[in-house]
């Protein structure tokens, strides 16, 4: 067990001078302890071992592939070896052949005692560096394996909605990105309705763009509407299209024109004012999690969703909120792209971290509920009252989180995605527990 840590200055090129726990840096991570040897490595019990001393060991902490910036592990880094062997070089007192640099100026460079050490500390210090590279190793695993996976359900359903508030494109597998669900060239909320000053438009506004259909057909987005001519786009607009500022929930962030025709399709069908298409693409700057959830800590980005990349419900929520309506809804009044069948009713409430197919993700919050909800999704038709009124009836916060969802009622949760992979209907949804 590690009995302290020391606070020790280091010179390293390109590293801060003073690392007395975990620093951050673009790439790598570093950790210095400095560790007194009589330690007790009873985890992993293969690698108990008993030293006497004191050595300094480097560890370094970075990303694993496909995973989300805010998922670490713990993992040697590129010359954890190298440092091993000069530390070991140090309390022997020898020199470090790699610079030429001398015993007596090494030890004091690193804080450690000019004196030289007994020669037997040497073994001991080689000792405790195939430990250390073992304990790594059992690290980087180790949090996997202690999270117990615990069947909370089945994948029922997943739901791509290109084209921000318009109809939604029912797949049967897709690929989970850091930005959302992804069949093909289809994206999740990639496209957006705007106004000419760049504000959003949605069926909170319009709501008859529930009716617009998107399928995606040799590289080219097909629109479809009742009343008018189909809308055929290509995938990709030109970079010479206009780049607009455009404003979503307070926050600023571009979309590419995706020109006049588009812009007069929309225009025709809603018959109210000037509208205009525009497209996210993926080396633009998303809206960063920071600013649209502050105080919450978190670290993503978004495109056009309301506040993150995957919204989860389950159909016995829906089946409960429909025992207390007079008129039914559908899971299309909520819009969530993964639908979970085989658990109880908000049993999604208790779920953190979720593991579905290859794709693991972490709730963010619960998702509060809008007059979005009262558009019907086969007639484009806004109520203003039903869902949202018997949802306020029981689904409320708790008035310690007032703060955050206020008087909206609570009904899905927003996940954020930590390791980006593959799911499908079908699998297996487990709870993550540590």
């Amino acid at each position: 067990m590690l009995k302290e840590r020391k606070k020790v200055a280091i010179q390293e090129p390109g590293l801060e001078r003073q690392c007395g726990g975990v620093q951050h840096y673009p790439e790598t991570q570093l950790l210095f302890a400095s560790l007194p040897l009589h330690l007790d490595l009873a985890s992993p019990p293969a690698l108990s071992s008993r030293l006497a001393g004191e050595v300094s060991v480097f560890w370094g902490v970075g990303e694993l592939d496909g995973m989300a910036a805010s998922s670490k592990r713990l993992i040697p880094s590129a010359n954890l070896a190298q440092s091993l062997r000069r530390v070991c070089a140090q309390v022997r007192g020898c020199p470090r052949s790699a610079t030429g640099a001398s015993a007596s100026s090494m030890p004091a460079s690193l804080g450690f005692l000019a004196q030289r050490r007994p020669g037997w500390l040497g073994v001991a210090a080689l000792a405790l560096a195939a430990v250390v590279l073992g304990a790594v190793v059992w690290r980087r695993a180790g949090p996997r394996r202690r999270r117990r996976l615990q069947q909370v359900g089945t994948v029922a359903k997943l739901w791509i909605y290109p084209v921000k508030s318009c109809k939604g494109v029912a797949v049967s597998e897709a690929e989970c990105t850091a930005l959302g669900l992804r069949s093909g060239n289809l994206r999740d909320r990639f496209w957006l309705v705007i106004k000419e000053d760049g504000h959003m438009v949605t069926a909170r506004q319009e709501p008859r763009l529930v009716l617009v259909s998107i399928t995606c057909e040799n590289n080219r987005l097909i629109f479809r509407a009742p009343d008018v001519d189909q809308l055929v786009l290509p995938i990709r607009q030109p970079s010479s299209n206009k780049l607009h500022d455009c404003r979503i929930f307070g926050l600023d962030i571009k979309g590419r024109d995706c020109g006049n025709e588009a812009a007069q399709w929309f225009t025709n069908f809603l018959k109210t004012e000037v509208y205009r298409l525009v497209q996210y693409e993926t080396n633009m700057k998303g809206r960063t999690s920071k600013k649209l959830l502050a105080p919450i800590n978190w670290n993503y980005q978004v495109a056009y969703p309301d506040y993150s990349p995957l919204l989860v419900m389950t159909d016995a929520s829906l089946v409960d909120l429909n025992t207390r309506l007079e008129k039914k809804v559908k899971m299309e009044n909520f819009r969530p792209n993964i639908v979970v069948t085989g658990c109880d009713a908000f049993e999604e409430d208790t779920w953190d971290e979720l593991l579905i197919g290859s794709v693991e993700m972490k709730r963010v919050m619960a998702c509060s509920r809008c007059i979005f909800t009262t558009v019907d999704p086969d007639t484009g038709i806004i109520d203003r009252k039903q869902p949202l009124d018997t949802l306020k009836s029981y689904r409320l916060c708790d008035p310690s989180e007032r703060a955050l969802y206020k008087t909206s009622p609570l009904f899905g949760i927003y996940y954020s995605v930590e390791k980006v992979g593959s799911l499908r209907v079908g699998d297996p949804v487990y709870r993550m527990v540590q």
